[in-house]
């Protein structure tokens, strides 16, 4: 009886390690606080503080486009600049539009107050 009890507790084990195994991958690559963390050295540039796009907004700039890798990415990516961006006194929504080819970084989005991060592929 023991030994139909053990196949019984290993076959319940094998079932939920594939079904934990299974689950889809819905975490995004970056969290709120990660791409608010990269892109805070823009700040200034968005505020008008400074004149020129600082060297570290353009480097976070390129690492949320790097790690926005998917659909999901991409658009948790978008609700969190957008986000920030609302919450940002004396925001230059025409710098922050600009940042990416001030940087050279292609994003797959538009930064500003009209992007409908719904509809990011």
């Amino acid at each position: 009886m023991s030994s139909s009890m053990l196949l019984v507790k290993v076959t319940c084990m094998a079932m939920m390690m594939c079904m934990i195994l299974g689950l889809p991958q819905t975490l995004s690559a970056l969290t709120c606080g990660q791409v608010e963390a990269k892109l805070a050295p823009c700040v200034p540039y968005v505020t008008g503080i400074v004149g020129a796009v600082p060297q570290p907004c353009c480097d976070g700039i390129t690492a949320v486009n790097n790690q926005s890798t998917t659909k999901d990415d991409r658009q948790a990516a978008c609700r969190c600049i957008d986000k920030a961006a609302k919450a940002l006194p004396g925001l230059n929504v025409d710098a922050l539009v600009g940042l990416p080819s001030k940087c050279g970084v292609k994003l797959p989005f538009n930064l500003g107050p009209s992007t409908d991060c719904n509809k990011i592929e």
